[in-house]
C-alpha cells in the first residue's frame, strides 16, 4: 500500500486524478503485491502474511451495514473493532490488528508481549491462517456486538499509545504521530461508547503520561520521572486526565485502566519527586495485581515498595520474579535498587544485563549513563 500511495504521487500530477482514486491505488498495490510474491516465492509464511493484509486493507462497502455506519465516528476506529473478532483469542487479535492497522512491525509486537520475535511472527501466521481456513467474515460488528470486543480495542490502542511513548526501536524516545493517534482513537472510543467505564480511565491513563512527553527527553537525552522538570509537564492534559477518571469513577466499574490512570495521577500530583505517594501506589498496584497477575505489574509493584517502604524489601519481591529475564526494565529497575543501595559491583552487572537488551537507542545511551556511574564509585 506504501508504494502504491509513491506511485499515485508519481503518476497523478502528470496523468491526473483517476476516477475512482480508492480503486486505482488497490490495483495497483495488488499489482506490486503479485511482484514482491515472484520475488519472494521461498519466503512462505511472508507471503501468507500479506495474501490476508491486502484485502484487510480496506472494508468494502457492502460489507458494512448501515446501523455500522452510523454508529462510527472513524474508518480507522470501525477498523480495529472488525479486525478484532472474538472467533480468534485476544491476544491474537491484538497482535494481528496492530500489525494490520497499528503501524507496528513484527519485533514492536513482540516487544510489547514480552514474546520473542520467532514466535510472535509464527502467532500472526496461524492467526491468518485461521481466518482463511474458517472463513471467518471480515464485517463491520452491529452495535449489539462492540462490547464483547472492546477489551481487544482497548488493548490495541494503548499498545500504540505505549509505542509511541517509548519506542521499541530507533533513534527517538518518543514517536508523537503514534501518541497522538492513539490519544485520538481514545476520544472517538469513549464517543462510541460513553457508558463504559474503562474507555475514559484509557483515555485518563494516555492523556496523563503524555502530559509528561516534553520532560522525559532533553537534547536526546532519556530523563527520568524522579529527575523530570515538572514545569515542563502540560498541565492542561493534566487536568482533562483528572477530570476523566472522576468521570470513570461515577460509572462503577473500575477496571485496570482506571487503576493505572489512578497511578499516573499520583505522580502527576506530586510536586516534587520527594512528594510521590508511593505507598498508595503500591497499594493500587497491589491492586492491579488481584486483576491482572501480570510479571511486569508485579516489577512495577516491587519498584513502588522499594521506593516508598524498603529497598530491600522492594529487592526481594522482584528477585522472586520470574520470566521477565529477557525484559531490559527488569534488570534496570534492579540495578537501580542496587545503585540506591550503594551496591555499586551488583548494580553495574545489572545494567549491563539491561544495555545487552535493550533496542532503543536513546535507552541505551541512559544506561551506559548509568553505568558509567556505577563503575566510578566502585
Amino acid at each position: 500500500m506504501q508504494e502504491a500511495f509513491a506511485a499515485a504521487l508519481v503518476a497523478w500530477p502528470e496523468k491526473g486524478i483517476p476516477q475512482s482514486p480508492s480503486a486505482w491505488i488497490i490495483a495497483t498495490a495488488h499489482r506490486k503485491l503479485i511482484d514482491y510474491s515472484r520475488r519472494e516465492k521461498t519466503h512462505r509464511e511472508k507471503e501468507d502474511s500479506l495474501r490476508y493484509e491486502t484485502p484487510s486493507a480496506m472494508v468494502p462497502d457492502h460489507l458494512i451495514s448501515e446501523e455500522a455506519s452510523m454508529h462510527f465516528p472513524d474508518d480507522r476506529l470501525r477498523l480495529i473493532f472488525t479486525c478484532c473478532h472474538p472467533a480468534i483469542n485476544q491476544e491474537a487479535q491484538v497482535a494481528l490488528t496492530l500489525r494490520t492497522l497499528g503501524g507496528l512491525t513484527t519485533p514492536e509486537i513482540a516487544k510489547a508481549f514480552l514474546t520473542p520475535e520467532a514466535t510472535l511472527a509464527q502467532r500472526l501466521v496461524r492467526a491468518k491462517r485461521k481466518i482463511q481456513e474458517a472463513r471467518i467474515p471480515y464485517e463491520v460488528p452491529p452495535a449489539r456486538d462492540l462490547p464483547g470486543r472492546l477489551a481487544s480495542v482497548q488493548a490495541v490502542i494503548y499498545l500504540i499509545f505505549n509505542e509511541g511513548y517509548a519506542a521499541a526501536t530507533g533513534d527517538r524516545l518518543v514517536r508523537n504521530d503514534m501518541c497522538n493517534e492513539a490519544i485520538r482513537l481514545g476520544r472517538l472510543l469513549c464517543e462510541l461508547l460513553p457508558g463504559e467505564p474503562e474507555n475514559p480511565g484509557l483515555l485518563a491513563l494516555m492523556l496523563l503520561h503524555d502530559s509528561r512527553r516534553e520532560a522525559r527527553s532533553v537534547d536526546g537525552k532519556l530523563v527520568t520521572l524522579e529527575e523530570q522538570d515538572r514545569s515542563l509537564w502540560d498541565r492542561a492534559a493534566i487536568a482533562e486526565g483528572m477530570e476523566l477518571i472522576e468521570q470513570a469513577l461515577r460509572l462503577r466499574g473500575p477496571g485496570p485502566y482506571q487503576l493505572q490512570a489512578a497511578i499516573a495521577a499520583l505522580h502527576a500530583e506530586a510536586g516534587t519527586a520527594a512528594d510521590t505517594d508511593w505507598r498508595q501506589i503500591a497499594a493500587l498496584y497491589e491492586r492491579l495485581l488481584a486483576m491482572n497477575p501480570s510479571p511486569v505489574i508485579a516489577l512495577n509493584h516491587a519498584v513502588a515498595v522499594a521506593m516508598g517502604d524498603s529497598l530491600e524489601e522492594g529487592l526481594k519481591q522482584i528477585d522472586i520474579l520470574s520470566g521477565l529475564d529477557h525484559y531490559y526494565l527488569f534488570h534496570a529497575a534492579r540495578a537501580d535498587i542496587l545503585r540506591r543501595m550503594n551496591r555499586t559491583e551488583e548494580a553495574a552487572v545489572c545494567y549491563r544485563q539491561a544495555l545487552e537488551l535493550a533496542t532503543n537507542s536513546v535507552e541505551q545511551d541512559f544506561l551506559r549513563r548509568r553505568l558509567q556511574e556505577v563503575e566510578i564509585s566502585t
